[in-house]
C-alpha cells in the first residue's frame, strides 16, 4: 500500500481536472500543461512519459508517510515494480482541486488530490503537494509529497 500511495502521489503530480486558475501568467499555464501530460501518459500506461514531468536528477525527492526516497531513476524503477510488475496494474489516474501558487518566476507550489481507479473497483486516493522549478528545458517537479488511503 505504501508503494501505491507513493506512486499515486508521484502521479498525482500529474493530471488536471480542475485547476480553476486562469491568471494569464505563463508559469501556471506551463505547469498545468506538465500535469496534464503526466496524467495522459499515466492513463496510456506510459511511465517514462509520466516521469518526463519530473526533474531527471538523483536529487529529486519524494516523501510518503514516514519514508523519503531520492532520484529519478529510482522512482521510475519503483513505479515499474508497483504498477507494471506481475499482478499489478496502473489504473486510471485523475487529479482534482489543483491549486498552483507561484513562489517567484522560477518556482511554484502545487496542491491537489489524486484518485486512482483500478479494474477491481478499488479507488486509492489522497492528497499531494508538489514543488516545481523552472529549468532551461521547462518546468519540472523537484519534490513530491503524497499521502493517501
Amino acid at each position: 500500500m505504501r508503494d501505491l500511495v507513493f506512486l499515486v502521489g508521484v502521479i498525482a503530480t500529474l493530471a488536471v481536472v480542475g485547476i480553476g486558475q486562469d491568471s494569464g501568467e505563463a508559469g501556471p499555464v506551463a505547469i498545468r500543461k506538465v500535469i496534464e501530460e503526466q496524467q495522459a501518459a499515466w492513463n496510456r500506461q506510459n511511465l517514462e512519459g509520466f516521469m518526463a514531468g519530473y526533474w531527471n536528477s538523483p536529487e529529486l525527492t519524494f516523501f510518503s508517510g514516514a519514508h523519503e526516497s531520492k532520484g529519478w531513476q529510482a522512482a521510475l524503477d519503483r513505479y515499474k515494480k508497483s504498477y507494471q510488475g506481475a499482478g499489478h496494474e496502473m489504473g486510471k489516474l485523475e487529479f482534482a482541486n489543483l491549486r498552483i501558487e507561484m513562489l517567484g518566476t522560477n518556482a511554484a507550489f502545487v496542491r491537489g488530490e489524486f484518485h486512482l481507479t483500478m479494474s477491481d473497483g478499488q479507488t486509492p486516493r489522497g492528497l499531494f503537494t508538489l514543488v516545481f522549478r523552472k529549468f532551461p528545458e521547462g518546468w519540472k517537479i523537484v519534490h513530491d509529497h503524497s499521502a493517501g488511503e
